[in-house]
Formats: structure tokens, C-alpha cells, sequence
């Protein structure tokens, strides 16, 4: 195992982010506040182009929180979740000591089903408990179903906290993924397609919003000229210096998705002609992704071999894959919680694997990738 190590999605620097850092260190600016952070989510903004308002924050994770409490979600309230996703949409939901209830995936997109949506907010009303919000996931960049999760939540009035946390870039019929919700999280983590090093933003309609999200960030100190705090706050603001990565990452956006969409042609080229393996593309022309991550489904009852065997065989000659996030009601934090569909996200964590997909992938390491893979399939 003496060749370098493929990641999944490493960090990838664009050269423009050493300016804005040294901006910030040359004017002291090292707080979490300061020039970078709104030319950060002023940038965010324009790229949105939504008449969308941005607040620069430590992490996805910490907008998604936010969003809770802008909407009001208390203790014993419930909340639909995306059950295909990363723990960080579900943790919030028991930071309120609210009560998560999960939903099934359907299998155009691996995004919550519409149908398992509407059946649990019925059920959950029926029960005497309306939900009071709804977390739904772009995963792996694949945008979800808008149209219908937006109809379903519209009919009975719940707000949507739309969770971009993996789709920066993607898109619905032109509009941009994290707009589409009452209220729209980013994350810009080491692995996403853009990065802070750690950090994320809460996306919200009004400038009102957006001044009462940062609010709660700083800790809910009252404008007073002592230290006062009449509501419960978080230390939950992007530093200046982080945001001046963001402002460089910024600037390499559109090539970093070029990349990603370019190496998942490469793995749909690769699959086309394989039987019992599935690649997660668009379904549609109205969808658009920034293939974050490129993933697979492996049918073994077809190939002969498992997922875990694909894994296992790229992990020997160094290359890291992953299988696909397991499901939040499969988890033990979360295993107690209502669920609400069938064995769509089991079956999609039983034989999916994420693949290599960074933008900072060489054409030396596509041709490892490719090596691995056709010995493996025997092509």
C-alpha cells in the first residue's frame, strides 16, 4: 500500500484564499466578526440570487439548530426528519429536547418520499401531535423533490428547514438548492464542495430573520452597553478568518462542481455497461447536482460480489470509500423514534457505496480508480 491515498473529498484550495486571510490578520480583524464574514455571506447571497439573506456561522449543524429556534420548536414538539442523512439534520431536533420522527427515502432521488411524508404528518395529527417542521435533505448534491415536498408541507402548513448542507450549486428547474425552504442550511466542512475548514450558514427570506439568527449566534446579547442576555444564546458566528477562506473558495465554486460532475461522468461511463450496478444521477433535465458525491448501488444477487467486497478492495490499494449514510432509524441515539415508509433507505445503506469524487482528483488517480474497478468487475 506504498501509493498516496485517495480520499473520498478532500479539502481543495482555489490560491485566492490566502489574500482575504491575510486581510484579516494585517487588520486584526481575527474575531467572528468582520469584513470577511460579510463579504462572505454577501457573496453567498448574489450566488443564491433569491432575495435571499445569509448569517455566516460555525457550521451546518449550528443552522439547522437555528433554524428550530427561529421556528419555535420547543420541548415534546415533533419534527419530521429525513432518515437518509447525516446525524448532524437529526441531532438539533433532541438539542430543543423536541422529538425527531424519521421518513423514508424513495428511490429517484435517496431524498425523503412524498408519499411516507404526507402518511406521517396524518398519522402524527391523528395522534394529537402536528409536527412543527420538517427537515429535508439534498442528498449528496442530488436535489430532492421540491415540487411535491413543497405541495405536502404547504397543504398542511409546516415549514420546511431544507438542508443543503451537501448541494451548494445544485439546482431545481433553475432554482439554486437552499432556497427552497422556510429556511436553508449550508455547510462548508472539510469534505464539502467548498470549505471554511468548519463553518456553515443559515439562509433565511427577510433581512429580520437573518438579524435574529445572528442574534442567537452572539450569544442573544440585548443592545445594552453592559452584558445582558434575555434570551438563551449560542456561540455559533464564523470567524473572520474562516470566512476568508470561504470568499477564496468562493471564487473556484463553479470549477470545483465542473470537477465533481466531470468525475461522475467518469463513473456513469465506467457503470454504463455493467449490469447490477446503479449510479445516482439526475432523473430529469429539472434536476441539476453538483454530484458532491458520486455514489453507487450494487445489486450482488447480479454481480456475484457485495458493496462491502467493492470497499474492501479499493481500501487495499489505498483508495477510501464509504458506504451510504446509515439511516437515522436504524441508529442506536435514534432508534426508539416513529418512522414512517418502507425499506427504501435500508436497502440503499445495505448495498450503496459512496466513490472517490473530489475536485483535486488527478487523471493518475482516475486511473487508479479505473484499475481497481475493472479488476474488480472483471471488465
Amino acid at each position: 500500500m506504498s501509493a498516496n491515498k485517495i480520499w473520498l473529498s478532500s479539502p481543495h484550495m482555489g490560491g485566492g484564499e490566502q489574500k482575504y486571510i491575510q486581510e484579516a490578520f494585517a487588520s486584526n480583524w481575527v474575531a467572528p466578526l468582520g469584513p470577511n464574514v460579510a463579504g462572505f455571506e454577501t457573496d453567498l447571497e448574489h450566488y443564491l440570487n433569491e432575495n435571499s439573506f445569509v448569517g455566516a456561522l460555525s457550521s451546518g449543524t449550528a443552522a439547522i439548530h437555528l433554524g428550530l429556534v427561529l421556528l419555535g420548536v420547543k420541548r415534546d414538539d415533533e419534527v419530521l426528519c429525513q432518515s437518509m442523512t447525516f446525524s448532524a439534520s437529526a441531532n438539533p431536533i433532541l438539542y430543543q429536547g423536541a422529538v425527531p420522527v424519521f421518513v423514508d427515502s424513495e428511490p429517484d432521488t435517496w431524498n425523503m418520499c412524498p408519499k411516507a411524508l404526507e402518511e406521517a404528518i396524518v398519522d402524527r395529527i391523528a395522534k394529537g401531535k402536528k409536527p412543527k417542521a420538517i427537515i429535508a435533505v439534498h442528498l449528496y448534491g442530488m436535489p430532492f423533490k421540491a415540487d411535491e415536498i413543497k405541495t405536502v408541507a404547504q397543504k398542511y402548513n409546516i415549514p420546511i428547514i431544507e438542508d443543503s448542507a451537501e448541494a451548494l450549486g445544485s439546482h431545481f428547474k433553475g432554482k439554486k438548492c437552499g432556497t427552497f425552504g422556510d429556511i436553508g442550511v449550508l455547510s462548508f466542512n472539510g469534505n464539502k464542495i467548498i470549505t471554511t475548514s468548519g463553518g456553515g450558514a443559515i439562509v433565511v427570506p427577510t433581512k429580520e430573520l437573518k438579524d435574529r439568527a445572528v442574534f442567537f449566534a452572539t450569544q442573544s446579547r440585548d443592545n445594552a452597553p453592559h452584558y445582558q442576555h434575555s434570551e438563551i444564546g449560542y456561540n455559533y458566528r464564523m470567524s473572520n478568518i474562516c470566512a476568508g477562506i470561504g470568499r477564496g473558495q468562493m471564487e473556484v465554486l463553479d470549477s470545483h462542481i465542473a470537477s465533481r460532475r466531470n468525475v461522475n461522468s467518469f463513473y456513469r461511463d465506467f457503470f454504463a455497461s455493467i449490469d447490477g450496478v446503479r449510479v445516482l444521477q439526475e432523473p430529469t433535465s429539472d434536476y441539476f447536482s453538483n454530484h458532491w458525491l458520486s455514489a453507487i448501488v450494487v445489486d450482488s444477487s447480479e454481480i456475484g460480489k457485495t458493496r462491502e467486497d467493492l470497499r474492501l478492495a479499493l481500501e487495499k490499494e489505498n483508495i477510501e470509500s464509504r458506504p451510504l449514510w446509515k439511516p437515522m432509524h436504524l441508529q442506536p441515539i435514534f432508534e426508539k423514534y416513529p418512522y414512517y415508509g418502507g425499506n427504501v433507505a435500508e436497502q440503499l445503506f445495505e448495498n450503496g457505496l459512496c466513490l472517490p469524487s473530489g475536485s483535486n482528483l488527478s487523471q493518475d488517480d482516475l486511473s487508479r480508480i479505473d484499475g481497481v474497478l475493472k479488476n474488480f468487475f472483471k471488465v
